[in-house]
């Protein structure tokens, strides 16, 4: 079997990509599952309503029980009244779900590997960009062919390169603590440091072997 690379951008040569993270086989159950947790976290979940125990007024009985003739009403709060409280209305709430840490492990190796296996991966050279500019971002990204919506992923210190893609269309920048799957499987092509790689291979873990320590 070949090894796997990732070209450089706007450099000659490659980055050898190590196997145990990069060859892991696509699985769509675990994948699916760790991406919704990871975008269900990022709700807020603030949205909330008043229940007619919250709004204001309403303790007075608005008209005697018989003889009216209308409906009997105890309160003028009630959900099908005018400026009554909302029934099974939305209340802050907590929308994360848990995912065991080798599952979502195995899906950040998955997502990684389905753009290796694409050849949707690139490494870029943040020590070359001593300074923001824009313009040489963009050419790296022409050079290397790079399709859109696009990743960058940067680690700890390279804000430079950061500031220097983070102004090109459809380019998201974020730091290697912050990607997520969701964010690797929404993109079309991803392009990270060096740093920021290693990192994410720290992230993803290497896959235990099946009956390890058992005697032979």
């Amino acid at each position: 079997m070949s090894p796997i690379k990732a070209p450089r951008l706007a450099a000659q040569g490659s980055v050898d990509l190590p196997e145990a993270i990069f060859g892991e086989p696509f699985h769509a159950a675990v994948v699916w599952e760790a991406a919704r947790a990871e975008q269900a976290a990022r709700r807020r979940g603030t949205a909330a309503t008043r229940t007619r125990g919250d709004a204001s007024g309403g303790g007075t009985k608005p008209w005697r029980q018989k003889g009216t003739g209308r409906a009997r009403a105890g309160s003028t709060r009630a959900p099908h009244w005018t400026g009554g409280g909302v029934a099974f209305g939305p209340n802050p709430r907590s929308y994360t779900t848990k995912v065991n840490r080798k599952a979502r492990r195995q899906a950040l190796r998955a997502a990684l590997s389905l753009h290796a296996e694409r050849g949707s991966i690139a490494v870029v050279d943040a020590a070359s960009f001593d300074r923001p500019s824009t313009r040489k971002a963009a050419e790296a990204l022409e050079s290397g062919k790079a399709e859109r919506p696009l990743l960058v992923v940067l680690a700890a210190g390279e804000e430079s390169c950061a500031k220097s893609f983070r102004n090109i269309d459809r380019v998201s920048v974020l730091s290697s603590r912050e990607a997520g799957i969701a964010d690797v499987l929404g993109a079309a092509f991803v392009v990270a440091s060096e740093t920021a790689l290693a990192d994410l291979e720290q992230a993803a873990g290497k896959p235990e072997r099946s009956g390890a320590g058992s005697e032979s």
